[in-house]
């Protein structure tokens, strides 16, 4: 079983109103906060048009096993706390598990990652929170995240 899973309705109530993506640095923000708690010693960052256009934050962290790439958006889906125990001693810059499900919400997402556990990488592309495509990906350890035309699948309001 892969380390990232749904948090339960009880810790979830615990947690205050969840990270909202407001604009592309916040996108920004939270993608490399990723990154630092999978402990990457390298990381870059792309924007194209302010971040509006494309996002690209790309790492060598440790990646993500590919089982646990479609539960990483789901909205409350962590690997950093499992109980409310654990609400208590939060060593990780992100743990609420709502950020990767905002941004794939309003934008098209391409996200590639290949977990030191296994010997291939994985893609999965989610545009507007819908899964498109999701299949085997070569390409060295790390997690490369993109995102693409930030808020088009925002409602008007």
């Amino acid at each position: 079983m892969g380390s990232i899973r749904v948090l339960d309705k009880k810790v979830r109530e615990l947690i205050s109103a969840g990270e909202v993506v407001e604009r592309p640095a916040s996108v920004v923000k939270e993608l490399v906060e990723n990154s630092i708690d999978a402990g990457a010693t390298i990381v870059t960052v792309e924007l194209l048009k302010n971040g509006l256009k494309r996002i690209q934050v790309t790492d060598n962290g440790i990646g993500v096993i590919g089982e646990d790439i479609p539960v990483a958006f789901q909205r409350y889906a962590t690997s950093k706390i499992y109980d409310e125990t654990d609400l208590q001693s939060i060593g990780t810059l992100g743990f609420r598990g709502e950020a990767l499900a905002s941004i794939a919400a309003v934008s098209k997402v391409t996200f590639t990652s290949k977990s030191q556990l296994e010997d291939h990488g994985n893609r999965i592309m989610i545009h507007g929170g819908e899964v498109i495509d999701f299949h085997e990906w070569g390409m060295p350890q790390g997690t490369s995240i993109q995102v693409d035309e930030l808020f088009y699948n925002t409602p008007a309001r």
